[in-house]
């Protein structure tokens, strides 16, 4: 992954995020991965998933296979 292509990136924070808790934000990239960080802390690396990571962690949260 290029750094360019993070700069670069359009990033969306999460709607449920506040300024003080859970600051994520999520970037599509041009090769269909995804990419999330931390807006508070954006010196931090990425973390980078393939489309297919990600259609199953969205799957998985959606169904609350992470519920607690």
């Amino acid at each position: 992954m290029e750094q360019t292509e993070l700069t670069r990136a359009r990033w969306f924070k999460a709607s449920a995020s506040d300024a003080a808790n859970g600051c994520v934000e999520v970037a599509f990239l041009i090769d269909g991965a995804v990419a999330l960080r931390d807006s508070k802390d954006r010196d931090k690396p990425a973390h980078i998933y393939t489309a297919h990571e990600w259609a199953c962690f969205l799957d998985g949260a959606k169904r609350g296979e992470f519920d607690r």
